[in-house]
């Protein structure tokens, strides 16, 4: 949910029941509960009157659906093409220092030799 975990969740309602107090607690969700019926109502009137009007111009949803994916396409590979393929990297850059660190403690060992910790 928004990327918000059960602790944030619990201090937030904290922090609004310590604002707000508990009399005024349940009215505010009652209007933030009409006000996200009311956007979603709305949501859904804009998307059937642009339904509506694609209809009238000749074109079905199966047409909508290819325009769009066509365009996701086309957006995904100018990503592509501005980054570059960016696993390529996280994975050449995860294995370069996975070497390093190898060849760190490589180093270390021999350095050190048999001396080992005594608990």
């Amino acid at each position: 949910m928004f990327g918000i975990g059960g602790g944030e969740l619990v201090f937030i309602l904290f922090i609004v029941l310590m604002l707000f107090g508990s009399d005024k607690v349940p009215e505010i969700a009652r209007t933030m509960g009409k006000a996200m019926a009311q956007l979603k109502n709305a949501t859904n009137d804009i998307k059937s009157e642009i339904h509506k009007g694609a209809e009238a111009n000749g074109f079905d949803s199966q047409t909508l659906t290819n325009i769009t994916g066509n365009i996701n396409a086309q957006i995904n590979e100018a990503k592509t093409n501005l980054l570059g393929d960016t696993t390529s990297v996280s994975t050449n850059l995860l294995g370069d220092t996975a070497t390093e660190i190898d060849k760190v403690k490589e180093d270390i060992e021999t350095i050190s030799g048999p001396v080992k910790r005594q608990k």
